[in-house]
């Protein structure tokens, strides 16, 4: 009997060996904390887990694996095997995701975000700039269009933005320098102390950001409807990882990036519902722009930029009208089928 016990025994520790090797275990990294923005990444572990049994999971860390300046260079090396990132803190690493960026698209809510981010993710010339980075595009992080919060008195006009230092990135700095602003590219968890300490007059976000990195505590107003453009940040993974995963992994993997992005927006417009009384809670004036200055800002921002960004693609070899012309058909062809 001893001897056919100790037998069970070392097959049992033998069996929970081979389970645990074969497990697959993954480290995704991320910046700030848990909020609106990191929800879908959050959603797609824990469905990852659920329909593997717990033998696929991805561990998220907030800022422990590297700087959101690094993550893309984090991927391309190994060094976690999931990563979100935004295009406008390396636009020279991603150039033609940037087409998301250009301000003014036009882009009218987080449905036609998510729409455009994939048809613009699916483009060959993507995949192939992002094979650099030993990097594969999973999913977007869709954000509504940004606006500012500021200090003093509200910049109304674009007469009141000349020489406005303004925390923006990518194409929503470009969009801000053309009507005169300074913009600069500090960091989301930087933004906060850069208002504070008077670096920046005003910081260009979307809601989220505003909450959970703290610039609505220093805000006197609020844009409500500049709705210049926004960032565009998508969440990657390691292709040499993605192609070490097993045909149920690998399912378990794609197969949950729809619901996670539902979970995402269905979380992101409960905030947005929110938002009005937030602004009135911490004593934020709501600021509205006249569609004359709306006008005269996109004639101003939105047509140059996208021209010299087309013809900047275009001399290195990257499709850069092909590319603007594919997001103005998927917007037409999104409000179509709505």
């Amino acid at each position: 009997m001893n001897t056919y016990l100790s037998g069970a025994a070392v097959c049992a520790l033998s069996f929970a060996f081979v389970t645990q090797a074969a497990a697959t275990e993954w480290n995704a990294s991320v910046w700030g904390k848990r909020r609106a923005f990191t929800e879908h990444v959050e959603k797609i572990a824990e469905l990852v887990s659920e329909k593997t049994n717990g033998e696929f999971t991805i561990n998220i860390s907030y800022g422990g694996l590297g700087k959101n300046t690094d993550n893309l260079d984090g991927i391309s090396i190994g060094a976690f095997e999931m990563a979100q990132f935004c295009a406008g803190y390396h636009a020279d690493k991603n150039r033609a995701i940037t087409v998301l960026e250009l301000p003014f698209l036009g882009v009218a809510d987080l449905k036609e975000e998510v729409a455009v981010s994939r048809a613009v993710y699916a483009h060959p010339a993507v995949a192939k700039e992002m094979e650099q980075w030993n990097a594969k595009m999973l999913m977007t992080s869709p954000m509504p269009q940004y606006n500012l919060v500021g200090t003093g008195e509200p910049r109304d006009t674009l007469a009141k933005m000349e020489g406005m230092r303004v925390r923006a990135t990518g194409g929503l700095g470009e969009a801000f320098k053309a009507v005169g602003g300074v913009p600069t590219s500090v960091t989301s968890a930087e933004a906060y102390n850069a208002m504070e300490s008077g670096v920046v007059d005003t910081v260009a976000f979307a809601q989220h950001a505003h909450l959970s990195f703290g610039t609505i505590n220093k805000a006197d107003w609020w844009t409500a409807n500049l709705n210049p453009g926004t960032v565009n940040c998508p969440v990657v993974v390691n292709i040499d990882a993605y192609d070490a995963l097993s045909d149920a992994e690998r399912e378990a993997l794609d197969g949950s990036v729809d619901e996670a992005l539902d979970h995402y927006l269905a979380n992101y417009g409960e905030l947005l519902k929110k938002w009005d009384s937030i602004l009135e809670e911490k004593g934020v004036q709501k600021v509205e722009f006249s569609p004359e200055v709306i006008a005269e800002f996109k004639a101003k921002a939105a047509d140059p930029a996208r021209e010299a960004w087309i013809k900047d693609m275009e001399a290195q070899g990257i499709p850069g009208q092909e590319l603007y012309d594919l997001v103005v058909d998927t917007l037409e062809k999104t409000r179509a089928s709505n």
